[in-house]
């Protein structure tokens, strides 16, 4: 039976290159998204790529029993996922300007708490039937990821940091409780990374490899690398840990950039 991996989100961006780097590892691939034509287009393209069973899910909030359905799906394929990868995120965005964020005066509640709901409630959800199916066939893998944010905070993010923070401890508890059944649970720290929205953002991009100590930030390949490791046999014997990808970005206690910048306003 060919190794099977489960990804939220990964219709496009970091989760679709994700299921590429398990797709030439020769995994078979599960894909979520919320828009099921995309998912299913995504796992197509996987298929005819990589010559993997792959296959793709709508996956909404709120819906345990479109939950319950998939894996149940899953099951009648033949297929055991022994990796999951929750990727899919509430980022915390204003809909109408993202860059904005969410304003701490004028946010409601509901906005508020449907960032934990998904990137929290959702991920536990989609991880109990995983678990389920892990505990029954002697273990597996599940990956969350998380950010950087949740240790350094950015402005006018205050539910999506908290709801990564949610993360990092919610990895940490599912890894004492399910340890016992050979189930390992850790995260990836992401900082910001080279998405489509990232790259047409242009000179208005905030973060990038000026602000990083190795000069760079994390392309899709990256966060597959780390994904992969945590997720597979090569990490047997670590769970409840947290893997940054960032560049470097929270280990420095300010970018470097800002020494010459403050240089240059003395001269």
């Amino acid at each position: 039976m060919n190794k099977a991996v489960f990804i939220t989100g990964a219709q496009s961006g970091t989760g679709y290159g994700i299921a590429e780097f398990f797709a030439d590892k020769g995994y078979d691939v599960f894909i979520t998204s919320r828009n099921g034509a995309e998912a299913l287009a995504a796992a197509k393209k996987l298929y005819e790529k990589y010559g993997v069973f792959s296959k793709g899910y709508e996956c909404n909030i709120r819906n345990e029993q479109q939950v319950i359905d998939i894996f149940a799906d899953i099951d009648k394929t033949g297929r055991f996922v022994e990796t999951v990868i929750l990727n899919a995120a509430n980022m915390g965005f204003n809909p109408k300007d993202p860059a904005a964020g969410q304003d701490f005066w004028t946010v409601t509640p509901e906005e508020f708490g449907e960032v934990f709901e998904t990137n929290l409630v959702w991920n536990f959800m989609i991880i109990r039937q995983a678990a389920i199916r892990m505990r029954e066939k002697g273990g597996g893998a599940v990956v969350f990821i998380s950010s950087n944010t949740a240790y350094r905070a950015i402005p006018n993010r205050a539910a999506y940091s908290a709801s990564k923070g949610g993360i990092n401890s919610l990895c940490k508890a599912l890894a004492v409780d399910l340890g016992k059944y050979g189930i390992r649970c850790n995260v990836v720290l992401p900082g910001t990374i080279k998405t489509e929205r990232w790259v047409q953002m242009g000179s208005r991009q905030i973060v990038n490899g000026t602000l990083t100590p190795i000069g760079d930030i994390s392309d899709f390949e990256d966060l597959a690398n780390a994904c992969y490791f945590l997720g597979s046999d090569m990490s047997k014997n670590i769970t409840g840990t947290e893997l940054i990808v960032d560049g470097g970005m929270s280990c420095q206690l300010y970018p470097q950039l800002l020494n010459e910048l403050k240089r240059k306003a003395m001269e």
